[in-house]
């Protein structure tokens, strides 16, 4: 297959590129020779949704080596299940956990998530249409529960036509049902046990830019000041 002209979006993503070498090569080579000889050493484990409007690094201003990043759709985590079956996201956590010993780990929401949208219409009873978004987001089933009725049932489609005026409620359920599934994992169990490993749920705010956090006294998401 034969390389086509860069359209402009690669031309800007290049242009992006050779900025980064300018900061960071050129003007600040000292921190990228560490990182290249000495490793990555990250503390924070962040699990992120794949949407455009949410990057990790652009949100909290992360220099290179301080976030190890894993994100998918709805910013989801599934429940532990070493079955031989290809899992990237448990993957991601079995890696930063085990091998590079982070002590933080954050679960990343937010506002508007097409993933969460998706999961609400599938309570309501519309047919899936794809092979891998709809299996995956009802990972966060459980979510739903406290405020949709039963699958398909007449009283599910009338809470999700209200939801979807209100998502936030279901988005940052979504984030504590993953923050529930790390705990299956057993690594994680001991790590936060031993006080060696903490564990984050948050809700960013893509139209307000406001920063919503579970509190870990009363689990209630709150603003963060």
């Amino acid at each position: 297959m034969p390389f086509s002209k860069p359209s402009e979006p690669i031309r800007q993503l290049l242009a992006g590129i050779k900025a980064f070498r300018a900061r960071y090569y050129e003007r600040r080579p000292d921190s990228m020779r560490l990182l290249a000889t000495e490793g990555q050493h990250p503390e924070v484990l962040l699990i992120g949704c794949s949407d455009s409007r949410v990057d990790p690094a652009l949100l909290t201003m992360a220099e290179p080596g301080e976030l190890f990043v894993v994100r998918n759709v709805a910013n989801l985590v599934p429940p532990y299940q070493p079955d031989g079956a290809y899992h990237g996201t448990s993957a991601a956590i079995e890696y930063a956990v085990k091998a590079l010993k982070v002590s933080e780990i954050i679960v990343l929401g937010h506002a508007q998530c097409g993933g969460i949208q998706g999961l609400i219409r599938l309570r309501a009873g519309q047919k899936a249409e794809d092979d891998f978004v709809s299996p995956w987001v009802s990972i966060a089933g459980s979510a739903l529960d406290p405020y949709v009725g039963p699958e398909g049932s007449e009283q599910a489609r009338a809470d999700a036509e209200k939801l979807q005026n209100t998502p936030a409620v279901i988005e940052r359920a979504a984030v504590r049902a993953s923050v529930e599934n790390l705990m299956t994992f057993p690594f994680v169990r001991e790590g936060v046990e031993a006080g060696t490993l903490n564990i984050h749920g948050w809700w960013f705010d893509i139209e307000s830019g406001e920063m919503w956090a579970i509190h870990p006294v009363t689990r209630l998401f709150q603003p963060v000041e």
